[in-house]
Order: C-alpha cells, then structure tokens, then sequence
C-alpha cells in the first residue's frame, strides 16, 4: 500500500511537519491535498477576474465561459508538455499516458494550451483577446502561489543542497536524490542525499504571489492592451528562469543538458522585455493611454450594456431581414402584423388630416352661412304650398 504520510523538517529552524498526500477518502477513493489545493486556487482565481472584469471593458459572465475552456485546454496542455519531454518512458508504457493521478503535469504546458483555447473560446464569446489575457494573468499568479503548495504536501519540486536556515529534508528527499544521484551529477549537480535541500516550491510560491501584488497594484497604471500580460512574462519568467536552474527534478530537452523550463523561461522574459520597451515608447510619443476599455464599445461593456444592445439590434433588424430574403411560412403572420399596424397607422393620419382641412374649410364658410337667408319668392311658396296639401 502506497505510503501518504511523511514527515518533512527544516533543521535550521528547529521546525518538524508531519504531511499527508491524501486529505480524505470517499469510500475507497483518496482526495489528494494537491487537487485541492490546485483546486482552491482556480476558485479564488475566478473570483479576482470576476470582481476586476469591468475595469478591462471585459463581460463576467462570457469571461467566465472562457476561463472554463482555458482550463481544459491547459489541463490537457499540462499533461502534453510532460509527456512529450518525457517519451523515452511514455513511449514504452502508452496506458500510463492519461494517469495523471501518478503525477506529472508542466506548467508551461498548462500555460500554453490554456492560452490557444482560451483564444478560441474569447472568439466564440466576443471577447476581447489582450483585455481578457491581461485579465487572466493576475488569475495565473494567485492559482501558480497557492498551487506550489501542492508541491511540499507532496514532497516534490525541491532543489539542491543548501546550508541556508530554511534548508528542509525528508526521507522521502534523501530516497530521490540517492536514486538519481549519477543522473544529478551528469548535469552539474553535486548532491549529498543527507544534506537539506531548497525548499524550491516556497521560492515559487513567493515569487508568484509577489508578483500578483505588483500586477494588482499595476492594473491600473498600465497604458496598453497587453502591458499585463507582457509584466507577467518577465516577472514569472525571470524567477523561474532562476529557481529552475536549483530543482533536481527538471525536464531536460532531449538530447541535450538543457533544461526545458529554464531556457523556455529566460527566452520569455527577455522577448517580453524588449516588446514592452518598443510598445510602452510607441504609446508615450502617442501622448496617452490605449486601452480598449476607454473605447466606446468597452465602457458598453462595463456598464452591462454592449451585449443586450447587440441582442436588441438583432430582434429589431430580423422583420428587415426576412423580407429582404423572403418571409418563411412561420414569419408570415408576424410580417402582416407589422404590416396591418403600419397601414393603420398611416389610415390613422390620412384621416386626422382630413378633419383638419374639413374644420379649416368650415371655418372659411362661417360668414357666409351667419348672412341672412333671402325670403323666397312667390313661386317658391307656392310649389311649397302645394306639397304640405
């Protein structure tokens, strides 16, 4: 039976953990803290784009749709990104592919399949794409620094030896580093397996909650679409570009010593650099903001009211459109409808128009019926006679 507990110290603080992988059964089903943890931090992800949406000229709710479909294409990303990098076994044991719950998935991975269907889905929705992706980076940070954690529940993502006070070890850390020790030194790493360790997935952590703070704080300073997303680059891919070149457990790029997340990260943050000096210059000669959310179309948005008058412009123009195509057997009736209330209309008018000139001429022949009335002459009175006999 798998072992779920363990217990992890750090020496130098005189601190002892006792951790467990499995926070719960259902049955016979474990709950791991890892899904949980990963979990807890998608909720308050959510709930951070939700509340910040407006100030993007971006709609909740059709943002909501997109975020779920990221999240699908960056779990299967997560798993791609791992697999590929890691063949030389995936391509021996094809069944073990889709167990995820054996662990391995990349954030990178994640990063980038949840970006492709995120654009996808912000096509499907009408979303803006760069409003949304800034939007979503500050989400990426808070479920990246809660996530990690995951990390040291289940004793993974640690570093090389370090004689720092925060140093921590394990058993479960002297069995990895003792079985792939030759492995560790075939890259450059000296390793004593007895040694404490950097507790990597903290540096992440921090790093990633930090930067959260800062794009938080920077939201609204920024002065493009796609500013956030650029800062985020740099910021994440500057600390991981570091803190990757300590962990023991890297994917390497096959064939080479290279780590794959290291140089992914570092090419990352120095390409975000040099766009966001080009375009940050472009917008200052330019003399000001040039945000989406200050167009017409994006403060619609933010007051609610782009979509329902899109919706709107729809059901109005349909009668038009029919007719220009010609009127289906179910739009008939609603088309001599329309078509019987404009003839009233128009009946309405010609009539009300008519009694205007009728009372216009009226009033022109008043002084002629208030003039005397000639006396009838004897003939008259006569004929007149004859008929009341």
């Amino acid at each position: 039976m798998e072992q779920t507990a363990n217990t992890v110290s750090f020496p130098g603080l005189g601190l002892d953990f006792e951790v467990n992988r499995v926070a719960f059964s259902i049955g016979d089903l474990p709950v791991y803290w890892y899904g949980i943890l990963i979990a807890l931090g998608f909720i308050l992800a959510i709930l951070y784009v939700s509340r910040r949406a407006r100030e993007f000229g971006v709609d909740a709710d059709r943002m909501l749709d997109v975020i779920l479909g990221g999240a699908i294409g960056g779990i299967v990303g997560a798993r791609a990104y791992y697999v590929i990098l890691q063949w030389d076994y995936y391509g021996q044991n094809l069944s073990q592919i889709f167990n995820t719950r054996s662990g391995g998935m990349a954030i990178y991975g994640g990063l980038i399949g949840g970006v492709l269907i995120g654009l996808l889905m912000c096509k499907i929705r009408r979303v803006k794409f760069m409003p949304a992706l800034d939007l979503v980076v500050g989400g990426f940070l808070i479920g990246q620094g809660i996530g990690r954690w995951g990390n040291f529940v289940n004793i993974e993502a640690f570093g090389a030896n370090t004689s720092l006070p925060w140093g921590m070890s394990s058993s479960v850390i002297t069995d990895y580093l003792t079985q792939h020790e030759a492995e560790l030194e075939a890259i450059g790493m000296d390793i004593d397996p007895n040694m404490p360790v950097h507790p990597t997935f903290l540096y992440e952590s921090l790093w990633c909650l930090l930067g959260f703070a800062f794009i938080a704080w920077y939201t609204r300073r920024r002065k493009f679409d796609g500013e956030l997303t650029l800062l985020y680059m740099m910021w994440y891919g500057a600390g991981r570009a570091v803190i990757e070149g300590l962990r023991t457990d890297s994917l390497m790029i096959p064939g080479t010593s290279l780590r794959a997340s290291q140089v992914l990260a570092a090419a990352m943050a120095v390409v975000a650099a040099i766009i966001w000096i080009v375009k940050t210059s472009k917008v200052k000669k330019a003399g000001g903001r040039q945000l989406f959310v200050d167009s017409e179309q994006g403060q619609l948005i933010a007051r609610g009211e782009f979509y329902k008058k899109k919706a709107d412009a729809g059901q109005t123009e349909e009668p038009a459109a029919a007719s220009a195509a010609g009127e289906t057997a179910a739009e008939a009736p609603a088309a001599s409808l329309e078509a019987s209330a404009q003839d009233g209309a128009e009946q309405a008018a010609e009539q009300t128009s008519a009694e205007q000139q009728k009372e216009e001429s009226s009033d022109a022949q008043a002084p002629e019926q208030d003039a005397p009335e000639q006396e009838p002459n004897g003939a008259e009175q006569s004929e007149e006679q004859e008929k009341k006999n």
